[in-house]
């Protein structure tokens, strides 16, 4: 599953620091074959150390309505344009793999929603080794987090931090306007699970409700998600037996308490947000596109349904983007919380004119 950050998402982006080491990611033996027009063929990457993906004809892509079927095959008859952000200062001398390209787009298969989709679905659209597994994804993307969130100046950490707090530390008194229900998420040592049931056994022992025990203790007791380093603790949770943490998680209404997640089995698992998807194009130096198509319920017309929200990294970009799924659906036409990959098909380069959308 993901969550998108909804408004804070450029200072993050713009209060990291800009520099980034280089990372090898593919196959030493794979490579990227530029034809006669320029076009970059990705389709020449796959080696016998990657794990290939079949595309999916959109005819066959369930959940989706005719309007964003209608729009996703217009995309992939006529492709989407991706130019290099500094392709105009590029000069002659500088590699062809970062020019224009055509892409055309199928869908990558279902993931598992199982809170690790936004790295599942990475993995497969970026094509990768079997040993890079979407765990090591995961991983990867903290330590990126980490690497330039301890570089970065006192005022852009606070930046991070705020927009980490508005993501998982709400202020409650506010935002009623926009959202229903509103989420606080807490971290849970698994070894101190049982005193602090222990802790809520005794307060229910004195006459009060449950819920409004559980509340108490973990908000007195746990990790309140706030800052980098509790969201990089956060982030590191995929739901297994080996995380330290187990995710806790308060639903609030404009009323007050509505529910407590307690995840007693530890399954949960840290949900994708914009400042990981950021810190995944920063790993790998390359644009992400996550791609959201939004039904009837969103009030969109037909032509609009389908857009393209970047992420880009905070480095050079060495490499062509890669894409995400959103089926978005919901009455706030905010798009699901669920990634699912694209299979991106290199094309020869046309006009712009004949493309339907430059990116």
């Amino acid at each position: 599953m993901g969550k998108l950050l909804c408004d804070s998402t450029t200072a993050v982006a713009e209060s990291f620091p800009t520099t980034s080491p280089a990372v090898n990611w593919r196959d030493q033996n794979s490579s990227s074959v530029i034809d006669a027009n320029g076009a970059l063929d990705l389709l020449d990457q796959t080696t016998a150390t990657a794990t290939a993906v079949v595309p999916t004809a959109w005819d066959d892509v369930l959940g989706l309505e005719d309007q964003q079927r209608r729009q996703l095959q217009r995309l992939h008859a006529k492709g989407v344009l991706w130019k290099h952000p500094e392709e105009n200062t590029i000069d002659s001398s500088s590699s062809m793999s970062l020019r224009s390209v055509v892409f055309r787009l199928s869908h990558g298969g279902e993931v598992s929603s199982d809170g690790n989709c936004l790295f599942t679905a990475s993995h497969k659209a970026m094509n990768m080794a079997r040993e890079v597994d979407a765990r090591e994804l995961r991983r990867r993307t903290v330590r990126r987090f980490l690497d330039d969130f301890g570089s970065a100046r006192l005022e852009e950490v606070e930046v991070i931090n705020e927009a980490i707090r508005h993501l998982y530390s709400p202020d409650l008194k506010n935002g009623w306007g926009i959202h229903v229900v509103q989420e606080v998420k807490f971290l849970a040592k698994k070894e101190d699970r049982p005193a602090l049931d222990g802790a809520i056994d005794e307060l229910v022992q004195l006459g009060m409700q449950r819920e409004t025990a559980a509340e108490s203790i973990y908000k007195e007791r746990c990790i309140p998600i706030n800052d980098g380093a509790s969201w990089a603790k956060y982030m590191s949770i995929s739901g297994s037996l080996g995380d330290e943490f187990d995710i806790i998680t308060l639903q609030y209404t404009e009323d007050g308490l509505l529910s407590v997640d307690e995840n007693r089995e530890g399954h949960a698992a840290a949900f994708g947000d914009d400042i990981a998807i950021e810190c995944l194009a920063t790993e790998f130096k390359r644009e992400i596109y996550v791609v959201q198509a939004h039904g009837s319920d969103a009030m969109v017309d037909e032509e609009n349904c389908v857009f393209f929200l970047p992420h880009r990294p905070r480095s050079e970009i060495c490499e062509v983007p890669f894409f995400l799924f959103m089926k978005g659906t919901g009455w706030c036409g905010a798009g699901a919380d669920h990634y699912e990959p694209l299979i991106a098909h290199c094309s020869s380069i046309v006009s712009q004119e004949k493309v339907a959308m430059v990116l």
